[in-house]
């Protein structure tokens, strides 16, 4: 049994963060990670980072081929620099292997060799991210040639000519918008009756609208029955409203939902909990139900942004190294970003939110198409909306469906989290051309 102090299982956003951290505070750190491929974590290599390089890809419109070569030679660059962040530093052990507790404070690492090497930890570290759902109740699914997932899609080196998502969520909408533009004909096949339910009405119909002008095929509040694997076509069952049809793709896309990578870590052989999602049970410092054992990420089931990864990371060493007053309760208001060709993102209350809470709020709109930079870009899709308090006068909350709507909406990210009244944003002088100065407008004067 070898002994050190702090362990970190998975070499994610937060678990590489806090073990450069304690390298820098002289502590001894093994990082544990099962695959080589994945150094720096999901964001890097299968997420993030490399789907916004094709969406930027799709969008300028590179053959997809190319743009998948070079998709991978920015991983594999990203990966390596991921790499010798941590193994270059002295105190920080990296150990390629399947980790495995066999007690609370002890794992079994299987390397990739089949070597079996037991450790144990003072402190641990669990950062093991979430995988891909493929709902194996669904027959002839899991075991499909045709079968991808987020990931497995930017591993294709041939455009489907015909691709099928299963899942009109966000990541689902993220591909079908990308793949569109490269060229494939999409169809979305999704449970829901209601297109983007947790957005406001107005602002999911004009997104709806736009994929459909597109070329995107919808079919909603569907159930997928069976798929049917042919020699080089995948048919895909489902019942749409009482009526049970088909339909032929040459790959389709399972994007239903991530489940916390918790399955295969033996937890059974601790005490730590997981809740009926296999997420590990943490409270609002992250600590699990076992002294000294911190889970981290996607694998606590929150939400599921490397930015969210970056911030427990935070907490966790305010633990340590601080006051421990940061927790998950005091984070403050988080922004979300939704990559379509036009891209979404919110911050704080929607406006259906405040109705279901009862919360009291000024209305502010704004038509993208009012927006001389959108004119610029030669893409005047598109709605801007807040929600202000009316008695401070502080913003409650916004959603961006527009251009370059992922900057902006860090601009009122700061504004809510700072308690700003909206006259900061609507006065304040923004350089031109640029989607920002919007603000002038549309914090102008509230429609109710």
């Amino acid at each position: 049994m070898q002994h050190y102090p702090n362990i970190v299982i998975g070499f994610g956003k937060a678990g590489k963060t806090l073990a450069k951290f304690l390298a820098t505070q002289g502590q001894e750190v093994l990082v544990i990670e099962q695959s080589n491929q994945m150094y720096g974590g999901t964001c890097i290599n299968i997420a993030c980072l490399p789907s916004k390089r094709l969406v930027i890809a799709a969008h300028n419109g590179v053959p997809f081929p190319d743009a998948i070569a070079g998709k991978t030679e920015m991983t594999s660059q990203l990966r390596n620099k991921n790499y010798h962040m941590l193994a270059d530093e002295p105190t920080i052990t990296i150990l390629d292997g399947h980790a495995e507790f066999i007690a609370d404070h002890e794992l079994a690492v299987t390397t990739t060799s089949g070597e079996v090497i037991n450790v144990a930890g003072e402190r641990i570290f669990i950062n093991t991210g979430a995988i891909t759902r493929v709902p194996a109740e669904i027959p002839g699914i899991a075991d499909s040639p045709f079968l991808l997932t987020s990931t497995t899609l930017m591993e294709q080196t041939e455009l489907p000519q015909e691709l099928v998502i299963l899942g009109g969520g966000y990541i689902g909408l993220e591909i079908a918008s990308m793949m569109n533009q490269f060229g494939a004909h999409v169809t979305v096949l999704d449970r829901n009756d209601q297109f983007l339910r947790r957005e406001d009405d107005d602002v999911a119909q004009a997104l709806y609208d736009d994929l459909v002008a597109d070329g995107i095929d919808f079919k909603l509040g569907v159930t997928i029955n069976q798929v049917i694997n042919h020699a080089d076509q995948a048919e895909i069952e489902y019942t749409d409203h009482g009526t049970t049809t088909s339909i032929t793709a040459d790959k389709f896309v399972v994007a239903m939902g991530r489940t916390p990578n918790t399955m295969e870590l033996g937890l059974a052989n601790t005490n730590i909990q997981v809740n009926d999602r296999q997420a590990i049970v943490v409270n609002e410092h992250l600590q699990t139900s076992v002294d000294n054992v911190w889970a981290m990420g996607d694998v606590t089931g929150g939400l599921q942004f490397t930015y969210i990864s970056l911030d427990d990371f935070r907490i966790v060493k305010d633990q340590l190294f601080g006051a421990g007053a940061r927790t998950t309760t005091n984070r403050p208001a988080v922004p979300t970003s939704v990559f379509t060709q036009t891209p979404l993102t919110n911050v704080g209350l929607t406006e259906k939110e405040a109705h279901a809470q009862g919360i009291d709020y000024l209305l502010f709109k704004l038509p993208v198409m009012a927006i001389p930079k959108a004119k610029v870009i030669g893409n005047q899709r598109g709605l801007y909306k807040a929600l202000v308090n009316p008695t401070d006068h502080t913003i409650l909350g916004a959603t961006l469906y527009g251009e370059e709507s992922f900057e902006m909406i860090n601009l009122l990210t700061t504004a809510i989290n700072n308690h700003l009244p909206y006259e900061t944003l609507r006065d304040q002088i923004y350089t031109h051309p640029t989607m920002t100065e919007a603000l002038n407008d549309l914090f102008k004067a509230p429609l109710h």
